[in-house]
């Protein structure tokens, strides 16, 4: 059995990969990073995620509000000019142009100071737990840790994308604005009710028309409790489509909307869009460098990244309040 100070300096030796390069990961370690984080079972996993190679980035929109065809002049003079007066060209009131607009993205930066005393890895290496190869090497320990801080990582981000909220007395909550607090264009109140089918019902009649010709791409985004509930009124009926919701193993499904629950999604909330609508920035030069506090005999490892939030079509989302 090696001894603790050989550990050591095999653990040392592997998270020393940790800050190579400046202290950025490695593109092999980042895209691993990414991977984990937005694979991660949350909104993030579904929502779309830009890549950002600065701390602020604009989105172009463009896009048509109103009917563009229009009836075509038949008149009979092909040649003639276009002074607004002849009758083979479009008047100029009839004719269409887009309309463009712009949403920025403005990453706040983040970081994560972890503590893995020397024990602990003196235990997982010598047993061969963390990241241990065909020989119990250490090799593995930096894609380990990387892994490890990502999955933790991608609960934190969810919490603050979501319920972030710049007037929150939570530091971490007001660096900014989530996309609940985003959503303010249609509301509907559920006045206490528990959760039915007559509140998602509000929520289809409250979303404009325009948004509702692929009902498949919409999810409602609900609490754990609220999803179980709704699940259970499934589960009750003597069918078997009653034995399946009780099972689980079938997806929730509701005036051919999705029903999906988020562990982070307060009781009284929810949300309900195409998932593509909300949008995660992220800055993609994430720094993750380590340290070693010999007195307190423990490595320390430091994540830094920036993110941003925003939501491409602030009309295109109900918000649900109130919910009992």
């Amino acid at each position: 059995m090696a001894e603790n100070a050989e550990l050591i300096k095999k653990a040392d030796m592997a998270l020393s990969d940790l800050s190579g390069n400046g202290g950025l990961l490695n593109p092999e370690m980042t895209d691993t990073f990414l991977r984990t984080l937005i694979d991660s079972p949350t909104i993030i996993n579904q929502c779309r995620t830009v890549t950002m190679n600065a701390p602020t980035r604009k989105i172009n929109k463009i896009g048509f509000g109103s009917r563009i065809l229009k009836v075509a002049p038949q008149g009979t003079s092909p040649y003639a000019a276009d002074d607004g007066t002849n009758d083979r060209y479009l008047p100029a009131a009839s004719r269409s142009a887009p309309t463009t607009s712009q949403i920025q993205l403005d990453t706040k930066e983040l970081m994560a100071e972890v503590h893995i005393p020397y024990e602990v890895l003196e235990d997982n290496i010598e047993g061969g737990n963390i990241g241990a190869g065909p020989q119990g090497s250490p090799g593995g320990l930096h894609s380990t840790i990387v892994s490890m801080i990502a999955e933790r990582a991608a609960l934190d981000l969810e919490e603050l994308l979501l319920l972030g909220d710049s007037g929150s007395g939570d530091p971490y909550l007001a660096l900014l604005d989530g996309w609940l607090k985003r959503s303010t264009a249609h509301v509907v109140n559920a006045g206490g009710a528990t959760i039915n089918k007559d509140i998602f019902k509000a929520g289809i009649k409250a979303m404009p028309d325009k948004y509702l010709r692929n009902r498949a791409s919409l999810v409602n985004f609900i609490s754990v409790d609220n999803e179980t509930e709704y699940r259970d009124t499934y589960a009750a009926r003597q069918t078997s489509l009653g034995d399946t919701m009780l099972q689980g193993a079938n997806e929730l499904r509701v005036f051919g909307t999705a029903i999906q629950s988020v562990p982070l999604m307060p009781e009284a909330k929810g949300l309900m869009t195409n998932p593509l609508n909300l949008i995660f920035g992220i800055q993609r030069r994430i720094t993750m460098e380590y340290d070693k506090d010999i007195r307190a005999r423990a490595f320390i490892i430091v994540l830094t990244c920036r993110v941003a939030n925003q939501i491409e079509e602030t009309d295109a989302v109900v918000a649900y309040q109130n919910i009992g």
